[in-house]
């Protein structure tokens, strides 16, 4: 078994941890959050408050955080100290620009590197079925995949490095732009008379069919474990949906690409936020269109 370093023990990064140490590794965990660590600790996880002092000895190190600012902030401080040879993964979602950059940083250190942001939310965090979506060189994805076969339920090799980032920027604004899409639609059907079931009956299985329908419904009834049945608590907040939209659109503009839909999709998440639901799940933005407040 290994030695594991799990730096971001919060609503993501405990459950992995947790999971790294059911499989039987030695995890050491480290964040400033003093409930996060209490709550790793009751997993099974070694905490400590500062990165520093958590991967001298690790054979892997994951990154868990917010930004890609911290990421590389937290990277400078600790690659210096990690054993020759150490694997860094890191599986925040952040720009692929600063994931590039910490590829590059990890290879100065004489370390392998791979960005494998997720998806799946807290609930595939807990069961280890998040999907792992990979950047980074083939000889250190087939080292890092056994502790993320641990937990994920899939695992996809997208590329080189920022490749894992690249894949995650373009899913969740497919999702941002299909939710607005879907919650349209429902919002339209009630005037017209639509019952939600009969147009989620319809919608689900033909070729309006999409994830944001069959999974994640955004009106109760038709998926009772939407956050719809639950008065649109997270779930997938509205803060991460527009902090994704906001990096599609800077990959967008980096990039040359044309994404008038995401562009679109992130000025109207932007301005649901900032009428205060930026703690609610991202579906409730129907509430939003039913109001005609956008």
């Amino acid at each position: 078994m290994s030695t594991i370093a799990f730096i971001g023990l919060g609503n993501m990064g405990g459950p992995m941890a947790a999971n790294l140490v059911k499989a039987g590794h030695a995890v050491r965990g480290a964040d400033l959050s003093a409930a996060s660590r209490e709550a790793a600790a009751a997993q099974g996880v070694s905490v400590a408050e500062n990165a520093a002092d958590i991967v001298a000895e690790a054979d892997v190190i994951i990154t868990m955080l917010p930004n890609g600012k911290l990421v590389l902030g937290v990277w400078e401080q600790i690659l210096p100290l990690a054993k020759p040879g150490a694997l860094f993964i890191d599986s925040s979602t952040i720009d692929v620009a600063s994931a590039r950059k910490a590829h590059d940083m990890a290879a100065a250190a004489g370390m392998t590197a791979l960005d494998a942001p997720v998806s799946g939310g807290v609930g595939g965090a807990a069961a280890g079925t998040l999907t792992f979506m990979v950047g980074g060189a083939k000889d250190a994805f087939d080292a890092g995949r056994p502790v993320l076969d641990i937990m994920g339920g899939k695992i996809v090799h997208c590329g080189d490095a920022g490749a894992g980032q690249a894949a995650k920027i373009c899913n969740n604004m497919i999702l941002g732009v299909s939710m607005i899409g879907v919650c349209e639609a429902f919002a339209m059907g009630e005037k017209l008379g639509l019952s939600h079931q009969a147009l989620f009956d319809v919608a689900s299985t033909s070729s309006g069919q999409c994830w944001s329908i069959t999974s994640y419904c955004p009106v109760p009834g038709p998926v009772p474990t939407s956050p719809a049945n639950n008065d649109y608590k997270p779930g997938f907040a509205v803060d991460l949906m527009l902090k994704d939209l906001k990096l599609s659109q800077e990959a967008a503009s980096a990039s040359g690409a044309a994404t008038p839909l995401g562009a679109a999709a992130a000025a109207l998440y932007e301005r649901f936020a900032a009428a205060g639901f930026g703690g609610a799940d991202f579906s409730g933005i129907i509430n939003f269109l039913r109001d005609g407040k956008h």
